[in-house]
This record gives structure tokens, sequence and C-alpha cells, in this order.
């Protein structure tokens, strides 16, 4: 059965006004709408930086993303610190989970990494 077969449409002062059509058909559509955006955002160059299929294996293994993209950018624990106005203590303690970073020290983290705030939250 055709998809345009499954819509119901219904009409308003003799014309068709909306649609009906079954979830699945919705949930399609957005799918693809998703798609075509993405498409569009890589045309037009918005996609951010990417990274090597090894950084993206230790992100989604579970790694912690400040210690994979510190090391992915070569900088040492000090080095990083340094760059982002902390202390290497309190780095080390936010990388092993120990401590969690405010907002305003993870922007700073972010800014001296390169990164947006989303990579490494």
């Amino acid at each position: 059965m055709n998809t345009a077969d499954k819509v119901q449409f219904i009409e308003q002062d003799g014309e068709r006004r909306f649609a009906v059509l079954p979830i699945a058909d919705w949930e399609l559509i957005l799918d693809r709408l998703d798609e075509l955006e993405a498409v569009r955002a890589f045309d037009a160059g918005v996609v951010g930086e990417t990274f090597p299929e090894e950084v993206v294996h230790r992100l989604v293994a579970g790694e912690n993303p400040l210690r994979v993209f510190r090391e992915y950018r070569g900088l040492s624990l000090r080095g990083l610190a340094e760059c982002a106005g902390l202390s290497a203590a309190y780095l080390s303690d936010i990388e092993t989970g120990k401590r969690d970073g405010t907002i305003e020290t993870m922007k700073k983290i972010a800014a001296a990494l390169g990164l947006d705030l989303d990579d490494i939250v």
C-alpha cells in the first residue's frame, strides 16, 4: 500500500487543511528531516571538529572525556591546568571523578582544549 493511501485528509471550507497519517510514517518523516538538517549543516560547514576513531572508541567505552581530549591534544595534566588557570591537583580530581567541576571550571577546561562544553560534560 502506498503511503498516500494511508493518509486521511480533513477538509475545511472545501479545501484540504489537515493530514492524518500513521505514527510510523510521521516518525519516518521526522527522521528524514533530521538527516536533511545534518546534511545541510555539513554542506554549510557548520559541523564542528571531527575526531579520530580511537578518540571516539575511548569516549564510547566510557573513558573520562577530559583525559581523552587532553591526551588527544597532547597536553600533560599540568599543561592543561595551566592553560585553564586551574591547579593540576584540582584537574586531576575532576579527571578521576573524585570531584565535579563547576560549570565555570568546565567552561575554562573546554576553552583550553578548544572544545565546546558539550564535548566534555
